[in-house]
């Protein structure tokens, strides 16, 4: 029996009225009284999707098909309700039935080259995607979509194009608009992106992602004029909106209640759907002769943090310890990259794999420890973490603030990157170390002195004042504060990294309404990092930023010995200069407001001697300091890691761990 055309009707306009309780309520009974209506089924299993309840929908939805095996329809809508749930695997397979019924469905095409996509499978994510616009070259969804595989298969100029052509067939494209925002600003087009952006917000004032990219793009160009009509939202973004990218609002705002609130929201939304696996995490009897540590990430380059951990991963002791990097950053071929082949035990390069491939591998490895070098910056793959690698997993060294993520267990820190007052601000148990929490590599070189001033564009007989930090870390009270100092330390000049040049010519103009030349703003280009730490002995004073401070910045300036004044602020990115100068012994060096930043400047400035007992003991604290002793550093990171796998040996929930100072090679 089947319903009359009355009752489909009146079944079928109660779902097209958005009257889904009513509608499911009399699919319910419909499907009762003639089960083997498609109709009823069908929507029965809309109606459910459209209330949320996604295992009353897949339901409906596999009946659907069992009952119209070759009605595309059935396969393609429970797809829909798949993904909804994370299981996106098996809409992969559900699309992949709809599309085989029927091969010219544009939508299936569009959502399984989508899923492909998410689930880092490149070639059939671009095969149906493809499809997709010749199907329905109208459509700006399938052009948008396009636009992101073409984007990870690194066809900028294709990508470009594909986004261009969704705003074309549909201005108000806000989506697209934002992807080609998102384009632009990871290839450095700035001035693009803020158009972009902006186009993004003029057509949804309350798109959160959007402002955050806006202010960020700003800040590379330390435009801050433009930032002010911003200003406002900052406190709120990510907060008391939807979310954004945790790492974009470090430079923005120093408050760490603030940033835990913005990367738990984060986790949930990028993260909270996926299911891990079910299996095994075998708890032994007792601690495997070497522990299998893996370190995972992008940078395994010529990086900042790459150049950190150097040392660090080359001291490991290979009696307790295996050592893994896992690499998915974009195969580079330099002088960093053989290093950190080197210095492990075993380099796994998955780039351009699958998820589903990359798990398999990481899976196959049993790791004890799953260490996360990437966090929330640039090209994360976090998402693995969240279908666990390993018994214990933390947050190491990427990502300075919580991670806020159920999946992972620990974060190293140290009492003053994370001091008592501040521990509910972090989501993660906490390996605290004893001196710095960041390693440094004693063996990393510095080329002869092989330079002068004037290789530098720098006055020979000037006072020279540096911060090589990325430029976006520079606020406008910081550079008022710089300001008024060269206004009283007469001839100065100020040395910063030369990053682009529009930022340059904001500082510049910056300057000259202060009443500073503009030329005596000095910008230094990117060199080889043994060049780079060689011209470090043309300075006298290296200028921390605040709230995104010094970080492989500070650690190079002290190496060189060149001494670092910080103002040490709430959050952990505020933090971290202050510690390091703490281990190396030269906390008069550490101030705690603008005040006191600026008076302490312009002291060293105008007193040579004192400045100069400061480069001595720097020079003395090369071989005297834990800062920079590389083995006693590896053996406080080695303690904290046993210390958290002996917890999970124990049946122990994660818990905060301080790990006791050892005697090293430098006492």
């Amino acid at each position: 029996m089947q319903p009359t055309q009355q009752e489909k009707e009146a079944l079928i306009g109660l779902f097209r009225a958005g009257r889904h309780s009513e509608a499911n309520a009399k699919a319910r009974a419909m499907t009762k009284s003639y089960p083997k209506s498609l109709d009823a089924w069908n929507i029965r299993g809309a109606s459910a999707r459209a209330l949320g309840q996604m295992h009353e929908a897949e339901k409906a939805f596999r009946e659907l098909e069992t009952l119209a095996p070759s009605f595309a329809g059935a396969p393609y809508n429970l797809g829909l309700v798949l993904e909804n749930k994370g299981a996106d695997e098996e809409a992969v397979q559900a699309y992949t039935r709809a599309v085989g019924l029927d091969p010219n469905l544009a939508q299936a095409h569009n959502n399984l080259g989508a899923v492909h996509l998410r689930l880092g499978e490149l070639e059939p994510a671009f095969r149906h995607l493809q499809r997709a616009t010749q199907l329905q070259p109208g459509w700006p969804e399938v052009h948008n979509s396009f636009g992101n595989v073409l984007k990870r298969l690194g066809r900028i100029d294709e990508a470009r194009a594909a986004y261009r052509q969704a705003i074309s067939a549909r201005a108000d494209f806000a989506k697209a608009h934002y992807n080609l925002g998102v384009l632009e600003s990871e290839n450095g087009r700035r001035a693009e992106a803020i158009a972009a952006f902006q186009s993004v917000l003029s057509l949804q004032p309350d798109h959160a992602l959007a402002r955050a990219m806006v202010l960020h793009e700003l800040s590379q160009r330390c435009d801050w004029d433009a930032m002010k009509e911003h200003a406002a939202f900052i406190p709120k973004l990510g907060v008391e909106t939807s979310v954004v990218p945790p790492f974009l609002m470090l430079a923005l705002e120093d408050n760490p209640a603030h940033q835990l609130a913005r990367s738990r929201q984060w986790a949930k939304a990028r993260y909270g759907r996926i299911k891990p696996e079910a299996r095994a995490l075998a708890r032994p009897k007792a601690r495997p002769e070497r522990l299998r540590v893996g370190f995972v990430g992008a940078d395994f380059h010529d990086h900042p943090g790459m150049r950190l951990m150097a040392g660090m991963l080359r001291e490991f002791d290979r009696t307790r310890f295996e050592v893994h990097a896992i690499s998915y950053g974009r195969l580079r071929d330099d002088k960093w990259r053989a290093i950190s082949e080197s210095v492990v035990d075993h380099f796994h390069d998955v780039y351009g794999w699958s998820d589903a491939e990359a798990l398999g591998l990481l899976h196959s490895l049993d790791l004890d420890i799953a260490i996360d070098r990437q966090g929330y910056t640039t090209d994360t793959r976090n998402e693995w973490f969240a279908h666990r690698l390993a018994p214990v997993q933390i947050n190491y060294l990427g990502f300075c603030s919580t991670a806020a993520a159920d999946f992972i267990d620990y974060m190293v820190a140290d009492e003053t990157v994370l001091p008592s007052e501040h521990r509910s601000h972090y989501a993660e148990k906490v390996i605290f170390l004893p001196d710095c929490y960041a390693p440094a590599d004693d063996a990393l070189e510095i080329a002869g002195p092989h330079s002068a001033r004037s290789d530098h564009s720098l006055p020979e007989d000037a006072f020279v004042f540096a911060c090589f930090n990325n430029l976006y870390k520079i606020t406008p009270s910081v550079f008022a504060i710089w300001m008024r100092v060269m206004r009283q330390a007469e001839g100065s000049v100020l040395w910063l990294y030369a990053s682009n040049e529009d930022a340059q010519d904001h500082l510049r103009d910056a300057a000259k309404a202060a009443g500073v030349a503009p030329d005596r703003l000095v910008f230094a280009p990117r060199l080889p990092n043994a060049d780079h730490l060689e011209r470090h002995r043309h300075a006298d004073l290296f200028l921390d930023t605040a709230p995104y401070g010094a970080h492989t910045t500070c650690n190079d300036a002290l190496w060189a010995g060149l001494p670092v004044v910080t103002r040490t602020g709430e959050q952990f990115s505020a933090r971290v200069a202050t510690s390091l100068l703490k281990t190396v012994g030269l906390p008069e060096l550490i101030t705690s407001n603008d005040k006191e930043y600026e008076a302490l400047i312009l002291e060293l400035a105008q007193d040579p001697e004192r400045l100069g007992s400061l480069h001595a003991r720097l020079a003395e604290a090369r071989t005297a300091s834990p800062m920079f002793d590389t083995a006693r550093y590896t053996r406080h990171l080695e303690a904290g890691i046993d210390a958290a796998y002996d917890r999970f040996l124990k049946g122990l929930a994660p818990a905060d761990i301080t790990v006791e100072r050892q005697t090293g090679q430098k006492g």
